[in-house]
């Protein structure tokens, strides 16, 4: 008789389905099915992915999915409420038509009927109805809906209405049977409804896992989506075990009364057949000028181009112009070249600044002559068939950087060109990964927060880790894992979800362009921020022959923007960055200080160390470094800097190696450089030379082994002479080739690390020659983050550059350039809008500049400024050039204010003012006077400036005791933060660490068993950290964890996963503790003995514990004053033997913790 399932949820009904889509197609096949199908609710994400796996196992895959249904029309919202808000109906694909209409229709459920789900409506369905075969669905649907309520005729009529619009024998009303009550109801009635109308019954199993153990991970996947725990009463529950998918002879057993429903399923299973094409490019057609064909255009630009970039042309660069523009046209990519030239055309033109080149494109003298990249293929050996390879057909790929700020205009410019229908973003799917399913399952099950922490952390960092993997790795976690019933329910739950997606979100910079709407491609959804994305993967529509490309944003382009254009302002010169010297020799030497803050890639401490000892003198050392410094190629750095200090220590296993591996010293950094190696030892085309590559980085070791017979013997087949006929030895031969694999494991792409070396060279020029401009540009970049600014502030003032407070009349938006410092940027002000800004900048272009609080207030009053821009700009010190402090401008701001709008009022009524009657001199007299306070202290000043910038400008709390501090810590609160670019921490977890700064805030918790715990946050000079002390350690520090005390924390590292770390406290130290010295300096031993007993009477009055010591000049000695003679060392003391001895001979010198200094 045969069945099929054709109601079936897969992980891709997010959250709510956890049938894995490889487990399904296994299973079916077990169970000796030859059909099945895929209903997700509401949308295809998953549709390609089965249709592959369903293929691969032999099984017809049926494409499907289970839609909502608008009561009304899609377009009205808030027509019904709750349940009633849609319907559910299952649509499956018959053949080719219906499966380009089901992706219409589930598209118009997001684009045009989105309102909590993607709703379609009638009108939709009668549009779109071909090649579709409907089923009438769960209890939610619209026709059991109606029969729970007793409304037969209602759901009798419902039926007829959808079977006129999908055809005769194209609706099937649909039982369901899991032991619900309601469902026996409806069944009942559907069964009397099929002999009334003569609709035929089908029946499913409304399959959401794959195998019957799998209700209980399943319920917990379902208290993931709704934040429930296990043992919540009032939840969302899918009673009774019944959702697995089930083998035909458990279906036959519950609808012993309507076998024809179990036919219709393998009926309907053998009608469907969808056949979807891969790897037919679907590219879109570059509109070219009259007169010219694509072809010849492109030939027009490229050579234009070759002309303007190289002096002279010779043969070799025109025979290679030629050949790659012959491969494109071969691989029939000449439109995409044109696409992509117009669009960086278009960037240029409108001075939105463009990355030098990113990836493999960086390789090609057309992407060159285009001008789509910036950097010469020639001059650093890249090579065209790493980007473009004749022998792989793929799609190229050229990912491009744009200005951080102004790449959505690049965007903008793309729909416009190509139609909004044709160019959309593209979907990306978060997953349960290792870590985080295990934090998930915890949480739901409700154990111990510290218990789940630490077995999460125990799965190593790595990427593709997972939960089975981590098992093999740690024995630490393996004995939990055995030894306690509980956790290894947690993991076992775990492993049944891991690896499931958890939510959509978008491609950070993927864009699909297409020849039709997209639409007719793939499935259209919506990202959270109303924008349309594909419903499939980027990998999935490269299969699907769609053009994929990567608009990034890239911050640093923002930077050196910025930087370009405040040099311009301050110095008059317009800086070309692709015109200055690459080799210049002070750029390169400031890299080797390792004193690259704010350096693109350069940053970072290992970064920095590395370029200490590095050194870099040329930009290919810089390529080199970018390339090497990476878990792996780290191995090798040792080796390439022994070779770069001393070259005769390089040696090449044969000559032929020397012209390829002499610019890295000897070393394979590069995946070029081993195709170099394939094609010039054993005579490869460069198009196989990348398989060889693909193979290698890819680890496969059954075409490695097939191609070291080639590389060493020769392949006449396939016309490679190997390495034996080039007369190097069968052992030299396998010798390189061991190396080989060894390096290409790691090998970087050269293209990707030359084009972002020059990136970090135009940074490293900048920072050299502008340091200001360059340090303004960055802190712009970072505005938004206020520790990010901190940090930058710290560097600049090492630079010994000003940072000068907000200013009302010189400021600007962006932190800016004024008489060699830096102009704190007004829009880093809390509550201070851009439009604000703008007004004020625009009023002093128009008007000059403000004169005084009032004159501000009443040039600006009723332009967006309002009590609490004021306010903040007072505590800021904006107005600090203006009369007056900051304490009497907040005592009278409201004042003015007030006066002000009550006068604009007046004039507004007509009337006159007092004002308006008496003479400029009389009008002083009425104005509001300052009232006559001081300053506030310092220490409300800085706490104001934190307030609303959220950074100290004018001076830092912890200022004086810096160095101090340095000396006592191993490390900063920045370090806790996640990193930017790769998401972790500069710490470890479970490393010792200390932390020094002042306590800014403080929580106080009670454990279960009452004992006090607490969380501290610290404040250092860059930023802060959360610390958390608990109850054993509580006790012990007590006393220094008062808010604003100034402390050293030592303790462990608690790393979070894409969050900022936390440090577990073990000792509190008040910076009071840590030891001073009291250096008084004497020109002779004869000038201190005169002075002795007038120096003891001096020391006397002062008690505390730091140490004297007493310095002569000649001959050298050094004295230290015993136990008795220590001091405290405080500002009325040090007054007091500055006046006796002069500031010079008078010294405090910083020590460290020694008991900390132990700890490591």
């Amino acid at each position: 008789m045969g069945f099929t399932h054709l109601h079936v949820h897969t992980e891709y009904s997010l959250l709510d389905g956890s049938n894995k889509i490889k487990e399904y197609v296994a299973r079916v096949k077990e169970l000796g099915m030859d059909s099945a199908a895929i209903t997700d609710h509401g949308v295809m994400y998953g549709c390609i992915d089965f249709y592959r796996a369903a293929k691969e196992a032999g099984i017809n895959p049926i494409l499907g999915c289970e839609v909502y249904v608008a009561p009304g029309s899609r377009f009205d919202k808030e027509m019904q409420h709750g349940e009633d808000r849609y319907y559910h109906l299952v649509l499956l694909a018959e053949n080719n038509q219906g499966y380009s209409n089901l992706m219409k229709i589930v598209s118009a459920g997001f684009v045009e009927g989105y309102y909590y789900k993607p709703r379609v409506d009638l009108e939709v369905l009668e549009k779109y109805h071909e090649g579709i075969i409907a089923l009438s669905a769960c209890l939610a649907g619209e026709i059991p809906r109606f029969l729970t309520r007793g409304l037969y005729e209602e759901g009798k009529r419902a039926a007829l209405r959808y079977r006129e619009i999908f055809g005769k024998n194209n609706f099937f009303l649909e039982l369901q049977n899991h032991g619900i009550r309601e469902q026996e109801i409806v069944n009942q009635q559907l069964v009397r409804m099929s002999s009334e109308t003569g609709i035929e019954l089908v029946c499913t199993n409304d399959v959401h896992y794959t195998y019957a153990e799998d209700a209980g991970s399943h319920d917990i996947l379902l208290c993931i989506q709704t934040g429930k725990k296990v043992q919540d009463e009032d939840r969302m529950r899918y009673e009774g075990g019944q959702y697995y998918v089930k083998s035909e002879k458990e279906m036959a057993a519950l609808f012993p009364y309507a076998p024809q429903a179990l036919e219709n399923t393998k009926k309907i299973g053998d009608r469907c057949h969808v056949e979807i094409e891969f790897g037919v490019t679907k590219l879109p057609k570059y509109d070219v000028p009259d007169g010219y064909t694509s072809w010849e255009y492109l030939n027009k630009l490229c050579w234009e181009g070759l002309e303007e970039k190289y002096h002279p042309v010779t043969e070799e660069l025109k025979e290679r112009l030629t050949y790659e523009l012959n491969t494109i046209k071969t691989m029939g990519y000449v439109d995409y070249f044109l696409i992509v030239w117009d669009f960086i055309k278009y960037a240029r033109d409108n001075d939105i600044m463009v990355g030098p080149g990113r990836g493999s494109a960086a390789g090609s003298i057309v992407s060159y002559s285009l001008g789509i990249t910036q950097l010469d293929p020639i001059r650093y050996q890249l090579l065209f068939e790493r980007f473009l390879n004749p022998e792989r057909v793929s799609m190229p790929d050229i990912d491009i950087d744009f200005c951080f700020e102004r790449r959505q205009e690049v965007i903008d410019y793309v729909v416009r060109k190509y139609g909004k229908d044709r160019v959309v973003q593209i979907v990306t799917f978060g997953t349960m990964a290792a870590r985080g399913v295990i934090r998930d399952v915890g949480r739901v099950l409700d154990f111990p927060y510290a218990q789940v922490d630490t077995i999460a952390k125990m799965i190593p960092n790595e990427l593709n880790i997972t939960i089975d993997k981590a098992l093999k790795m740690n024995p630490e976690l393996r004995n939990q894992y055995e030894g306690d019933e509980q956790i290894h329910y947690l993991i076992d739950m775990s492993k049944r979800l891991e690896g499931l997606p958890r939510h959509t979100s978008m491609h950070a910079a993927g864009v699909v362009i297409s020849q039709k709407a997209v639409d007719e491609y793939v499935p259209l959804s919506r990202a959270s921020d109303g924008s349309i994305t594909t419903q499939f993967t980027m990998t999935t529509l490269e299969e699907l022959g769609l053009l994929k490309m990567d608009f990034l944003g890239l911050r640093t382009l923002t930077v050196i923007q910025n930087a370009v254009h405040q040099i311009e302002r301050t110095t008059g010169k317009l800086l070309d960055m692709q015109q200055i010297d690459y080799n210049d020799k002070k750029v390169l030497d400031s890299l080797g200080t390792g004193r690259s803050d704010g350096v693109f890639q350069l940053e970072s401490a290992g970064m920095k160390n590395f370029m200490k000892e590095l050194k870099p003198q040329s930009l290919e050392d810089v390529i080199a470094g970018i390339s090497l410094y990476r878990p792996g190629p780290m191995d090798f750095i040792p080796q390439y800097i022994r070779g770069k200090n001393r070259p005769d220590t390089i040696s090449y296993d044969c000559p032929q190696l020397e012209p390829i591996l002499k610019p890295t010293y000897g070393c394979i950094v590069y995946q070029e450089q081993v195709m170099q190696i394939v094609r010039n030892l054993a005579g490869y085309t460069l198009g196989r030379s990348d398989l060889v590559r693909r193979a290698m980085s890819k680890k496969k070791a059954s075409v490695m082994e097939k191609e070291r017979q080639s590389f060493v013997y020769g392949n006449e087949e396939e016309g490679v002479p190997g390495c034996i006929k080039k007369g190097i030895s069968e052992e030299i031969g396998n010798k390189i080739y061991d190396e080989m694999i060894d390096f290409a494991k790691y090998a970087f792409n050269k293209s990707h690390a030359a084009a972002y070396a020059v990136v970090s060279y135009q940074t490293a020029y900048l920072k050299y020659y502008f340091p200001v401009e360059f340090m303004a540009a960055i802190m712009t970049s970072v505005i938004d983050n206020p520790s990010k600014v901190a940090e930058y502030i710290l560097s600049s003032r090492k630079m010994e550059i000003d940072i000068l407070p907000p200013d009302i009349n010189k400021g600007v938006s962006e932190f800016s350039v004024d008489n060699g410092g830096i102009r704190y940027g007004l829009s880093a002000i809390k509550g201070v809008g851009r439009q604000v800004i703008e007004s004020i900048v625009e009023e002093r272009r128009e008007r000059g500049v403000f004169k005084n609080l009032r004159d501000f207030i009443e040039r600006m009053a009723g332009k967006e400024v309002n009590k609490k821009v004021i306010e903040n700009f007072i505590k800021a010190g904006a107005f600090d050039e203006l009369p007056g402090n900051r304490r009497q401008k907040m005592m009278v701001y409201v004042q003015i204010l007030d006066a002000v709008v009550q006068e604009k009022k007046n004039v507004m009524a007509g009337q006159m003012s007092l004002f308006d009657l008496v003479s400029e001199e009389e009008k002083v007299a009425y104005e509001i006077r300052m009232p006559d306070v001081e300053e506030y202290p310092k220490e409300a000043k800085l706490a104001f400036e934190k307030e609303v910038l959220g950074i100290y400008v004018s001076g830092h709390p912890l200022e004086e005791y810096e160095e101090k501090w340095r000396k006592n810590i191993s490390a900063v609160t920045a370090d806790f933060q996640p990193d930017e670019e790769t998401g972790t921490p500069r710490v470890t977890d479970g490393a010792k660490a200390i932390v020094g700064g002042m306590i800014i805030a403080k929580t106080i918790k009670y454990t279960k068993t009452n004992k006090v715990m607490a969380f501290l946050t610290l404040e250092d000079l860059v930023g802060t950290v959360e610390v958390v002390v608990f109850p054993r350690d509580y006790e012990k520090n007590v006393q220094f964890m008062n808010v604003d005390d100034k402390v050293f924390i030592q303790g462990r590292v608690s790393a979070e996963d894409d969050k900022a770390s936390k440090l577990i406290c073990e000792k509190i130290f008040s910076f009071e503790e840590v030891p001073r010295e009291l250096w008084l300096q004497f020109a002779s031993k004869e000038e201190f003995l005169a002075k002795e007993q007038e120096i003891y009477g001096l020391l006397r009055d002062s008690d505390g514990q730091d140490q004297v010591v007493v310095y002569i000049k000649s001959p050298k000695a050094v004295k230290r004053l015993g136990a008795s003679k220590t001091v405290k060392i405080n500002e009325e003391l040090l007054d007091r033997l500055y006046e006796k001895y002069g500031k010079d001979n008078v010294k405090v010198v910083e020590k460290s913790i020694e008991k900390l200094g132990k700890m490591n």
